[in-house]
Order: C-alpha cells, then sequence, then structure tokens
C-alpha cells in the first residue's frame, strides 16, 4: 500500500514568512511615522494571504478604522499593489474598481517587500486629517 504522506524533506519550503516579531517591528515603524505627523491610526499587518497578525489602534482613534485597516491591507495583498492604484483610478474616472471585489479605493494599503518579491503587508489606516495626503509609506525590505 502506498503512503499518502510525503516525505518530510518535500514538505519543508524555502518560502519566507511573516513572523510576529517581523509584524511587529512593522507596526513599530508604522507608529512612529504616525507619531512623527500627529495621525490618530489604526495599524493592520496581514501575512501573504491576506490574514490578519498583528492589529494595533490608538487609543484615541475610531473603532471605525478597524475593519478599514485590515481592509486595506488584504486590499493590498490580493492586488498586489498600493490601495492608492486604486484611489487614483477611481478619482481619474476608471470607475470599474468600485466594482471589483475586494477594492478598497482608499490610500494606506501598502506592499512591504522582502528580497525580490512582496511578502507581506501593512498598511496605516484612520488619520483624524486628511491634510499631507500621504500614509506612512513601509515599502523598504524587512527580516532580511
Amino acid at each position: 500500500m502506498a503512503s499518502l504522506t510525503p516525505p518530510p524533506s518535500s514538505l519543508e519550503s524555502s518560502k519566507p514568512v511573516l513572523t510576529l516579531g517581523d509584524a511587529k517591528r512593522v507596526a513599530a515603524a508604522a507608529e512612529a511615522e504616525a507619531l512623527r505627523n500627529e495621525w490618530r491610526v489604526v495599524i493592520a499587518v496581514v501575512d501573504d494571504g491576506g490574514h490578519l497578525l498583528y492589529l494595533q489602534r490608538g487609543h484615541d482613534t475610531q473603532f471605525g478604522s478597524v475593519e478599514t485597516a485590515i481592509c486595506k491591507a488584504h486590499a493590498a495583498v490580493a492586488f498586489q499593489r498600493p490601495t492608492k492604484v486604486s484611489e487614483d483610478a477611481v478619482l481619474s474616472g476608471r470607475l470599474i474598481h468600485l466594482a471589483l471585489p475586494g477594492v478598497i479605493p482608499a490610500e494606506g494599503g501598502v506592499p512591504l517587500l522582502r528580497g525580490a518579491g512582496c511578502q507581506r503587508r501593512a498598511l496605516v489606516s484612520g488619520r483624524a486629517d486628511r491634510a499631507g495626503r500621504g500614509e506612512c509609506s513601509l515599502t523598504h525590505p524587512i527580516g532580511e
């Protein structure tokens, strides 16, 4: 009778994974940027499948931004680009972005890079002001 379980060596993968430590470092960088800019934010860090690994909400940040932050992070994973790309497309008249499942056409979902590919995603959402438009930009390699 043949075994259905592959040998242990074939189960191993060289795919980089986002650890909780990595997620906390990403969140710390986002928090530092938010503090510098006096933004009230929710920070969501998801893995490459869009699953939440870490969430942080400032005590003075509206709770409505929690789900928004998670959805932006998921959208950045699903479409492998910053959510600002969809925001800009909608603002320029490409309204199809409003009909795409999972698209959040609002700045904030930012892909983070590891090596040559997008391995992790994070975002900052829930700023109290809209001046200075840029969200935290965390596109530098992490966890090398």
